[in-house]
């Protein structure tokens, strides 16, 4: 574990274009190394499908202990549509460490970058900065792997708990108040279907009552579906939202959708203890090897690393590196920086060289 500003990081790159997307993250952490007193050692590990099809497993036992020891977690896109479990699921590695390591929330921000084109009118102007909070452990999602199939009908059970409820209530509440002190609207909003299911009615219970502890962040209650059509005509309206697993998992690509794709979408499943890094897209194997995937979301996650670890630890000049990093991303998006996805010329090396350059 970290010893004052060094930081063991294990690095699972995974499948497609994962390991294409994480070398640019590594490059971005080096330079940050020679621009402050951070030190990282990283530790590669197999995880994905491609493990699977080599061993029958999607992460050995090794590379689950190497996270378990390391500070932080670095995950590329992991998992390919041609391979799957006998029960035709694909392999998954960024659900189970969820499970694994009780990473509750998910942490899903959502910026457009000045110089990147949004699909919402007026949203170059009024700006998006929003953040949806993912429960990673429960939800429908809890039925992983547990479902009940016949002949006749199919049952997926969804579970959400008071204890993880609490928790993941906590840590929304405290990331909204994090964001009022850096100058945000620091309000939050509970997204749910109380209206219909007892599960969320439940779920909205437990916000309420921990809204009581936290009376300096505004809140607000939205039914999913209003939640949704709200957010394709004012994103700028929104800035903290909190939801069950699967709703989480939906919006959360909805909103990367507005700030310019799933390529430029970063992520973080965090717990009470560990926490992993790794962008919302997946492994894109029909780019992959030819040097057309967007790093962005990848540094950006290895933003969030540094920013966390700053929280984690108490070491300040973590959470600089970590505004550094965005910094220098705005800078060259700013300047005309265009991927392969927005129509544009630039590739992996351009954009890498490009965010090195500017930091």
């Amino acid at each position: 574990m970290s010893a004052n500003n060094a930081f063991h990081i294990a690095v699972l790159a995974g499948d497609g274009i994962g390991p294409e997307v994480m070398a640019p993250a590594i490059e971005v952490l080096r330079k940050i190394e020679t621009k402050s007193g951070l030190s990282f050692r990283f530790t590669e590990a197999p995880a994905g499908a491609n493990h699977y099809l080599a061993t029958g497993k999607s992460m050995p036992d090794t590379t689950i202990r190497l996270c378990e020891d390391a500070d932080a977690i670095l995950l590329g896109a992991c998992g390919l549509p041609s391979v799957r479990y006998p029960d035709n699921t694909e392999i998954a590695p960024q659900i189970e460490l969820r499970f694994i390591f009780d990473l509750y929330a998910g942490v899903r921000p959502a910026r457009l970058i000045p110089g990147v084109p949004s699909p919402i009118v007026g949203a170059d102007q009024r700006g998006i900065d929003l953040v949806v909070i993912r429960e990673s452990t429960e939800g429908l999602f809890a039925s992983m792997g547990k479902g009940v199939v016949t002949h006749e009908e199919a049952r997926e059970t969804m579970v959400i708990t008071r204890k993880t409820s609490e928790r993941l209530f906590e840590f929304s509440f405290r990331l909204a108040e994090r964001r009022k002190a850096r100058g945000k609207p620091g309000a939050l909003a509970c997204v749910d279907k109380a209206n219909v299911f007892k599960a969320f009615a439940f779920f909205r219970g437990i916000f309420d009552e921990i809204a009581k502890r936290h009376p300096e962040v505004k809140t607000d209650r939205l039914y999913i579906d209003a939640c949704s059509a709200m957010l394709v005509k004012r994103p700028w309206d929104f800035d903290v939202m909190v939801m069950e697993n699967m709703f989480g998992d939906i919006v959360s690509d909805i909103t990367a959708s507005l700030i310019g794709g799933l390529g430029m979408a970063p992520s973080a499943d965090i717990g009470d203890k560990y926490a992993v890094f790794q962008p919302c897209h997946g492994t894109a194997p029909d780019i992959m090897g030819q040097g057309k995937a967007n790093p962005t979301g990848m540094i950006l996650s290895a933003a969030m690393m540094l920013d966390w670890l700053a929280d984690k630890h108490g070491v300040e000049g973590a959470a600089e590196a970590g505004e550094q990093v965005e910094r220098a991303v705005d800078k060259v998006y700013a300047g005309g920086l265009k991927p392969m996805e927005f129509g544009g010329s630039n590739g992996t090396a351009d954009i890498t060289k490009a965010v090195l350059a500017a930091l």
